[in-house]
């Protein structure tokens, strides 16, 4: 065992560059070299000048990557926020520009298409050009794609916009998976990923503020441009202040060796034909297959239901979609909660885990009704409902694939129960435009759909996955193709 020369800290071995402790420049044998002073047997030797490191000067203490992770909340924020916007618009610019329900369908597919595509592509993208530069270029293409909405005027011109919204935000899940796994230990990593998702339902909170305003004094476009346009300041932080950890001169040797601190895992990526070979995978990609859609019908149609339903015009959305993602928020939390909660009691993580599913699935079915309901807020708490619940819903969903999978293939599975989402959001946006078109704008059959999918869902996994039992992956192959998890 060696120790620090200044504080006599014992080192591993992998302390060669800066004590974790005092932050004194180590030397990683016991040689004495000129101008260092007289060691003790097991210590250290320091250098008067360092010639062995050459990296950043580090600071003695330093928390530099809460601030890491305060950006990637906002860069999420800002995704969820550029998202919005279409779908707080669409029952004036469907008005405006003679955008029918079926048109309308083909608008939102185009963009959930394009985000299960990117989806595919973006992991391997990320790892190429690296989560600083790649963040940055994901952040002004779909920046730019948003603002390139304000110049559409047709049905088919807000289709391509959607496409390119779509293929250019889908790094965004992805790439926040990445700077946390080079930003923050394991034992910190699930709260870090919570707190970034939470920018998902903050997102979804302050567009219903900010779009009708702009919209309202200042013209549909300013909504497009000036949302987009906040992805841009974004970046002004985000250049000058993201490094990796082992290169930025903000981070402490003592936080760099914290950072540091998991074991190394097993080198090589996980075939997808491999993983698509065990029933668990199946059993979380049709979860979100069916389920995925549902939030995204709610993102993307319920402000056309307001409208269409309740005559909520767009001066009038905002306090009915702000009390539904506050409910999203605390359904999401609680549903987190009550599978660890019924652990703690003694419950197996197999009926802590579905349980908490099977009552999200159960608390939805009512929303079937919501297009009979004449009061608009009932509807807007039964709405609220079935969305606090599909967020309790997909909290237990995501984390199945780790009670099932080993860590190196977690990403994997996920990202393809993300690509599996999408897929089905496409295929169900567009059905959604067909049913409006043909039956005259009623959303019974739609609702339905929604009410019942959760429950179809969990029977599925409960088929496929009876006991959570661990997956036994034993082929590691460098040339595998893994994509990370994209969020919901």
């Amino acid at each position: 065992m060696t120790t620090c020369w200044k504080c006599n800290n014992p080192l591993r071995q992998q302390d060669t560059a800066f004590c974790p402790i005092c932050g004194a420049a180590l030397k990683s044998d016991a040689s004495v070299v000129a101008g260092s002073t007289a060691l003790s047997a097991g210590q250290v030797a320091l250098p008067v000048l360092p010639l062995e490191y050459s990296g950043p000067q580090r600071p003695a203490a330093s928390n530099f990557r809460w601030v890491v992770l305060t950006l990637v909340f906002l860069a999420i924020t800002i995704n969820y926020i550029d998202r919005m916007v279409m779908g707080i618009l669409a029952p004036s610019l469907r008005e405006q520009y003679k955008i029918d329900d079926t048109a309308y369908g083909y608008i939102t597919a185009a963009f959930g298409l394009s985000y299960a595509i990117g989806q595919m592509a973006s992991g391997r993208w990320l790892d190429w050009v690296g989560t600083r530069v790649g963040y940055a270029i994901a952040l002004v293409s779909w920046s730019a794609a948003s603002m390139l909405h304000a110049g559409v005027r047709s049905a088919f011109g807000f289709g391509v916009a959607r496409a390119l919204l779509g293929v250019t935000e889908s790094p965004a899940y992805p790439a926040a998976t990445k700077t946390l796994a080079e930003w923050f230990p394991k034992k910190e990593r699930a709260f870090a990923m919570g707190f970034v998702n939470a920018g998902s339902n903050v997102g979804a909170v302050i567009a219903p503020i900010m779009v009708p305003w702009l919209a309202i004094n200042f013209g549909w476009q300013s909504a497009f441009v000036v949302t987009g346009a906040i992805g841009l300041l974004w970046l002004v932080a985000w250049i000058p202040l993201y490094r990796r950890p082992q290169d930025h001169p903000r981070v402490s040797a003592a936080e760099l060796a914290h950072i540091e601190s998991d074991p190394p895992e097993a080198p090589g990526k996980l075939r997808w034909v491999r993983l698509l070979a065990h029933r668990q995978t199946w059993g979380f990609a049709l979860g979100k297959f069916m389920t995925d859609p549902i939030w995204s019908f709610y993102l993307f149609w319920l402000p056309s239901f307001l409208k269409d339903r309740h005559k909520v015009n767009i001066d009038g959305v905002a306090a009915p979609l702000i009390v539904v993602y506050l409910m999203a928020d605390v359904g999401s939390i609680a549903g987190g909660w009550l599978s660890s909660f019924l652990i703690k009691r003694g419950w197996t993580v197999n009926s802590a885990r579905k349980t908490a599913m099977l009552i999200c699935a159960l608390a939805i079915v009512p929303s079937a009704f919501v297009s009979v309901v004449q009061d608009m807020w009932t509807a807007v708490f039964i709405v609220g409902i079935a969305v606090a619940s599909h967020q309790g819903f997909s909290s237990n969903l995501y984390t199945l694939v780790s009670d099932t999978f080993p860590k190196r293939a977690v990403g994997s599975v996920a990202g393809m129960g993300g690509t599996f989402g999408y897929v089905g959001y496409t295929l169900f946006g567009i059905i959604t435009g067909w049913i409006l078109t043909a039956n005259g704008k009623n959303y019974l059959p739609i609702f339905i759909m929604c009410s019942s999918a959760y429950v179809i869902a969990f029977a599925a996994i409960h088929l496929l996955m009876p006991k959570l039992e661990p997956v036994n992956i034993e082929e590691i192959s460098p040339r595998g193709f893994e994509v990370l998890p994209p969020g919901r």
